[in-house]
C-alpha cells in the first residue's frame, strides 16, 4: 500500500484530552490526517469527546471511579461486551478501515471487539500504554501497600482479588481478575498482530509471556514542537499531571513542606488535589493545557515526576524536555530510560525526593547542566511527523501480510 492513503480507525476508552493515551491518539492522528491518511475514532459516548466516527457509534459511558451501586454493577459489560462488538461492527460496516490501531481498552470496551475486528480479516496493531494485558490493574502496583507488584504477569491473575489491587474494592478487583482470565484462557492478545511498546521496560514487561513473542516494536514516543516563544526561568519547580495516589503525590506534598525555602507549583486534577491546599510554598492552579501550561512548564527551574508505579514513557517528561526544563523522577519502569541518572531519586520515598530536589535546585552549575542535557535528550526523540511515518510503515507492513496471507489462500 505504499503512497497510498490508508483508513484507520483508532480505538480508544475516552476520546477527548484527558490523559497521556488521549494526547497520543489526538496528535497522532493530527498527523496521519496531514499526511492524506483517512482517520475515525471509536469509544466511549461523553459529551466531551473531540473526536468520532461517521456512523455515530459509541459504548455507553462507563464510569468504573463510581462507588454508587449501580455502578458497582457494571461487571459483565466490563468483562466482556456486546454492546462494544455490536458499535464497532456498525463503525468497521460503515467506515471499511484498512487497519485497526488499539490503544486503552479494558474495562470500558473491553478486549471482547478484538474478536469482533478477526471476523472481517482487518489487521490490528496495538500501542502499549500500561500493563492491562498482564496486569488486572494495569499498573503492576498494590494500592494498599503502595509498593510495585508483578505477581499476575505469569501466575494467576487472581492474585488481584485476594490483595484488591483494584481501587481497593474487594468486588471490583474480583471483575478484574475474571476479565484478565478470561481473556488469559482465550488467548485472546494472539488476534492482535503488532504491539508498538513506548519503552524497553514496557517490552521486556510484555515478552516474559510468549505469547508476545515475536510481535513487539521498541518505538519511543514523539516530542511536539513548541512555540518559538522564548520563557524566562522563574524560582519555581513544578509538577503537571493527574492528581491520583500512583503518581507519587503524596510524597511531593511531603518533600515541599520539607523543602520551606523552594516555591512549588502543581497544575492538575484528581481525587489528590485536596493535599495541595494551605500549603505555604505550595500553589495549586489547577488543570491547565495548551499556552497556559507550556509557560508553566518553560518556565519552572525543574520539574518533578515522582511517580510510584512503573510508569510506561510519560510524554510529560518528553514535554518538559523539549521545553528545557529538566525533570526529577523515579528510577523505576520507563521512567529511568528517560532522563540522566543525576536526575532520577534513589528511591521512591518522599525523604530521597527532597533530597534529589534540594541537591539539584541549590547547585546553579549542576541545574545548568542537567538544563543542558534535558535539551540533547529531546533531541534524540522522533518528531511527530516522522513517528506518524514510522507508524504508517508499522501499519504498511501487517497489511502487506495480510493481502500475502489471503493470496496464498486463494492459490491453494
Amino acid at each position: 500500500m505504499e503512497d497510498e492513503y490508508m483508513k484507520i480507525l483508532i480505538v480508544n476508552k475516552f476520546l477527548y484530552r484527558r490523559g497521556g493515551a488521549e494526547s497520543y491518539i489526538l496528535d497522532l492522528a493530527g498527523e496521519l490526517l496531514k499526511q492524506g491518511h483517512e482517520v475515525q475514532f471509536f469509544g466511549m459516548h461523553d459529551q466531551h469527546n473531540e473526536v468520532g466516527n461517521r456512523a455515530g457509534a459509541y459504548t455507553s459511558n462507563v464510569d468504573f471511579h463510581e462507588k454508587r451501586l449501580s455502578a458497582v454493577l457494571y461487571p459483565f459489560k466490563i468483562i466482556y461486551s456486546i454492546e462494544a462488538r455490536n458499535k464497532i461492527r456498525a463503525v468497521i460496516e460503515d467506515f471499511n478501515p484498512d487497519i485497526i490501531h488499539l490503544n486503552n481498552i479494558n474495562f470500558q470496551i473491553t478486549p471482547s471487539i478484538i474478536d469482533e475486528i478477526r471476523k472481517y480479516g482487518i489487521p490490528i496493531v496495538q500501542t502499549v500504554h500500561d500493563f492491562q494485558m498482564v496486569c488486572p490493574n494495569h499498573l503492576l502496583f498494590n494500592p494498599n501497600t503502595n509498593k510495585i507488584c508483578s505477581k499476575c504477569i505469569l501466575h494467576s491473575k487472581w492474585n488481584c482479588t485476594k490483595n484488591k489491587c483494584i481501587h481497593k474494592s474487594y468486588l471490583k478487583s474480583l471483575i478484574g481478575s475474571v476479565e484478565a482470565s478470561l481473556y488469559n484462557a482465550k488467548q485472546t492478545y494472539a488476534g492482535i498482530d503488532a504491539f508498538i511498546c513506548p519503552s524497553h521496560f514496557m517490552e521486556n514487561t510484555l515478552l516474559k509471556d510468549p505469547i508476545f513473542h515475536g510481535k513487539t516494536t521498541f518505538l519511543r514516543n514523539f516530542s511536539k514542537e513548541c512555540s518559538s516563544h522564548q520563557y524566562d526561568k522563574k524560582n519555581y519547580i513544578l509538577y503537571f499531571g493527574r492528581l491520583y495516589e500512583e503518581k507519587g503525590i503524596r510524597n511531593l506534598v511531603l518533600a515541599a513542606k520539607e523543602l520551606k525555602d523552594i516555591h512549588f507549583i502543581v497544575a492538575g486534577e484528581g481525587p489528590l488535589s485536596y493535599l495541595c491546599q494551605d500549603i505555604p510554598n505550595l500553589k495549586f492552579v489547577g488543570f491547565k493545557t495548551g499556552n497556559e501550561l507550556e509557560q508553566l512548564i518553560a518556565e519552572a527551574r525543574l520539574c518533578v515526576y515522582p511517580s510510584i508505579w512503573l510508569e510506561n514513557c510519560p510524554l510529560s517528561i518528553i514535554e518538559a524536555q523539549k521545553l528545557g526544563t529538566p525533570v526529577i523522577t523515579s528510577p523505576i519502569g520507563g521512567m529511568k530510560e528517560l532522563v540522566p541518572k543525576q536526575l532520577l531519586t534513589k528511591s521512591v520515598t518522599a525523604q530521597s525526593l527532597a533530597e534529589s530536589i534540594a541537591s539539584i535546585y541549590k547547585d546553579e552549575r549542576l541545574l545548568q547542566e542537567m538544563t543542558i542535557r534535558s535539551k540533547e535528550k529531546a533531541l534524540e526523540y522522533p518528531s511527530l511527523p516522522d513517528y506518524a511515518e514510522q507508524i504508517v510503515a508499522i501499519y504498511e507492513r501487517n497489511i502487506n501480510k495480510y493481502v500475502k496471507s489471503k493470496r496464498n489462500r486463494t492459490c491453494l
